[in-house]
């Protein structure tokens, strides 16, 4: 194991820590504040709407394979689509999930599954749908399934890139508000320009702690706080030691 590997070791077991350290203190604390995120706002508002009226949640988690430096946002994507599963129990048209790989499209498959096992509601196998297995083969799927349902609103959260804009567009064409976040830079481009709420940076892997998905989840965005000042506190003294040439 060269040196970076190490590096990257303890930076994920010192991140870990950090998450259970945090979950030990603030679990017992009451009336935690989130900053606000006008994203995910609208989308709580969007979940409600989209119950009352009967129409449809389309969950579209991208083409990031789970055994890929994509995996992470991945498993943000399944842990959203697990909260927006169970918040949409009493609606009659349940949410889908189209995705563009096939270890992604049968967790969510499963994903869906256990929300309604643990609700005890029938579930339906086609609520995890896997569009296509190319970018735009997928991105081909993703919209025509946007054209033939009636959509309420689309989360789109997942490895995408320029093929996002298909689904974009077909989303803004059927008028149902599109949030859209994503770790590929390419994509998060053309998110940022096309949909109506994109999440920026970080704000994709806090939708778990923002949708309730548990404290773990609010315990992350802790750690991240806190390695963030950790490594501020690091630039600015070594930027001191290279002024009085010690470095």
């Amino acid at each position: 194991m060269d040196s970076l590997n190490i590096l990257g070791l303890i930076f994920v077991l010192v991140f870990f820590g950090l998450m259970i350290a945090a979950s030990v203190v603030f679990r017992q604390r009451e009336g935690r504040k989130l900053r606000e995120i006008p994203a995910f706002t609208r989308l709580q508002r969007a979940i409600g709407l989209a119950v009352e009226a009967g129409s449809r949640l389309h969950i579209s988690l991208g083409r990031g394979q789970l055994l890929s430096p994509q995996s992470a946002i991945g498993y943000v994507g399944l842990s959203i689509l697990d909260r927006i599963a169970r918040s949409t129990s009493i609606s009659d048209r349940p949410p889908v999930a189209t995705s563009g790989e096939g270890s992604l499209g049968i967790l969510s498959q499963d994903t869906q599954q256990n929300a309604a096992k643990y609700l005890g509601v029938e579930s339906d196998p086609m609520r995890g749908r896997i569009t296509g297995l190319t970018p735009y083969s997928y991105a081909a799927g993703t919209l025509s399934f946007i054209q033939e349902e009636d959509i309420g609103a689309n989360l789109l959260i997942g490895s995408f890139g320029n093929e996002v804009a298909l689904i974009t567009d077909a989303a803004e064409r059927k008028g149902g508000m599109t949030l859209g976040g994503t770790d590929n830079l390419t994509g998060q481009a053309v998110l940022f320009a096309t949909a109506q709420e994109p999440l920026i940076g970080e704000e994709t892997y806090a939708g778990g702690a923002y949708l309730g998905a548990g404290p773990m989840h609010i315990a992350s965005l802790y750690a991240q706080d806190i390695l963030r000042w950790v490594l501020i506190g690091l630039i600015v003294i070594g930027a001191i030691l290279k002024l009085f040439s010690v470095l």
